[in-house]
């Protein structure tokens, strides 16, 4: 989705004063704090985050008990986005689920909680950074209004909308992929796993790709090649999330390439106890990305017909 780039835009100093004497007001009217959601509605200017929050199907939840911290983008945070971003939000729900839950973390985190920590972990499974050396920010975005306290957790208001990373920026910060990388530059796919999506990506580690006879690598990394990169690659690649739940669930797994990965699972008194995928083992599942998810297996697949 190229529109959900330049989401770091920053909203007028006139519209930051006006939010933080709404809330001002409210939490010096005396009364008993409201949920997440009433305290956003009745501030009056988060009306784009409460839609987007009803249309994810979120509202119930951040009205539920929590305790939950949501570092809250005001409207004219979202208007600062390019043009059409909402609403194509709004209709892609689980980017913007990705997106949305990416602005909440479990627990009531005070500003000082926030401003003493280097990262905090995120409802959506990927933590954000904080940076106190210009005010504080999280991932860049800098908290205009902090300690909103509501009956199911704390606001904190921020002035731009902070992205998860996508499945490249994922593989790149986990460490380990530098092959699966340089492999995904080299055929060519690096935007499509940046941009594109969402994806599943069955991701071999570096460990996995030096198991190769030697010099496969190399070869497969020369321009010459790229087609045949590209195979191999897309081969790893299934379009959607097909999380780990799901993906037991199945006989084989459709991939972009056009072949199918196989899926073994064995159980003991009931219990998975590993789980293969195209013959290779995953050890490690789940890891989000705002386009997709990946799952770490343990070899490099390739298609049957280049066994």
């Amino acid at each position: 989705m190229n529109k959900l780039q330049g989401f770091g835009m920053r909203l007028a100093g006139a519209a930051v004063l006006a939010v933080g004497g709404l809330f001002y007001g409210a939490a010096h009217s005396g009364e008993a704090p409201k949920t997440i959601v009433e305290t956003a509605v009745e501030a009056g200017s988060f009306e784009t985050l409460v839609a987007a929050v009803e249309a994810a199907g979120l509202a119930e939840t951040l009205s539920g008990d929590g305790p939950f911290t949501v570092f809250a983008p005001t409207d004219e945070a979202f208007a600062a986005l390019p043009e059409g971003t909402v609403e194509a939000l709004l209709d892609d729900i689980p980017t913007l689920t990705a997106i949305l839950t990416y602005h909440v973390a479990p627990g009531a985190l005070s500003a000082g909680d926030v401003a003493g920590s280097e990262s905090i972990e995120t409802v959506f499974g990927q933590a954000i950074t904080v940076d106190t050396g210009d005010g504080v920010r999280v991932d860049g975005a800098a908290v205009t209004t902090a300690d909103i306290a509501c009956s199911n957790g704390v606001i904190h208001v921020i002035d731009a909308v902070i992205l998860p990373k996508d499945l490249a920026e994922t593989a790149a910060s986990a460490g380990g992929f530098g092959t699966l990388l340089a492999a995904a530059e080299a055929a060519g796919l690096m935007e499509t796993l940046k941009e594109s999506g969402p994806f599943t990506v069955f991701a071999p580690t570096d460990e996995a790709f030096a198991a190769l006879p030697e010099g496969v690598v190399a070869s497969l990394l020369e321009p010459e090649n790229q087609e045949t990169l590209a195979r191999v690659l897309t081969y790893h690649v299934a379009s959607g999330r097909v999380k780990a739940a799901e993906a037991v669930e199945l006989d084989a797994i459709p991939t972009i390439e056009g072949g199918a990965l196989p899926v073994e699972v064995d159980r003991e008194d009931g219990e998975i106890t590993a789980v293969r995928v195209g013959g290779a083992t995953v050890i490690a599942t789940d890891v989000p990305a705002l386009n997709g998810v990946i799952h770490v297996i343990d070899s490099v697949l390739l298609p049957p017909d280049m066994q």
